[in-house]
């Protein structure tokens, strides 16, 4: 059985009881780069497709600022089915996940982990906050890291837009270069 079938027959914890689909993530096991949310929205637990809603349209522009396409990279999220009426997920969804993410990781080796958004960072890095953390390169157990802002941020803040751009040319020049 492969790693999307599992995740999609997943029954680990509570949340499968209520979504229509996993979201086990999308795009290259061979690329360098892994872009991981915090959990599927609304859109992608109808479609079973990460980021693709209005949060992933941004995404889609700030890969392109990056010189990067959905192809190019692997896209998912720490939990992999949708949190009742988008609350955070708790600890003991993230820890029944945890062996999925870490598989997909295994699978991908990928040179950069993207963290976006605030939950995301602190499964990797732990608490300290979006704001001081985004744009910077953290190596921790063998990955290096760079947080990122999520793209919902700028939906809600467009002033943020500018400096996410800034961050994803940053992966461009610094990171894949």
């Amino acid at each position: 059985m492969t790693i999307e079938e599992r995740i999609s027959n997943c029954t680990r914890c509570r949340l499968y009881k209520n979504r229509t689909n996993a979201v086990p993530g999308e795009g290259t096991y061979d690329g360098e780069i892994v872009f991981i949310g915090e959990g599927p929205g609304k859109k992608e637990d109808e479609l079973g497709r990460p980021f693709v809603g209005r949060a992933g349209e941004l995404l889609d522009e700030l890969l392109f600022v990056a010189g990067l396409k959905r192809e190019d990279v692997f896209i998912t999220n720490v939990v992999k089915c949708r949190p009742p009426d988008n609350r955070d997920p708790r600890k003991d969804e993230k820890k029944a996940c945890l062996p999925y993410l870490r598989k997909q990781l295994e699978m991908i080796k990928p040179r950069v982990i993207c963290t976006l958004g605030n939950h995301a960072t602190s499964h990797f890095l732990g608490s300290g906050g979006i704001s001081k953390k985004h744009g910077k390169v953290f190596e921790k157990d063998g990955l290096t890291i760079v947080p990122l802002y999520h793209p919902a941020a700028a939906l809600y803040n467009p002033n943020l837009k500018e400096v996410m751009e800034e961050d994803f040319k940053f992966i461009k020049n610094k990171i894949l270069t």
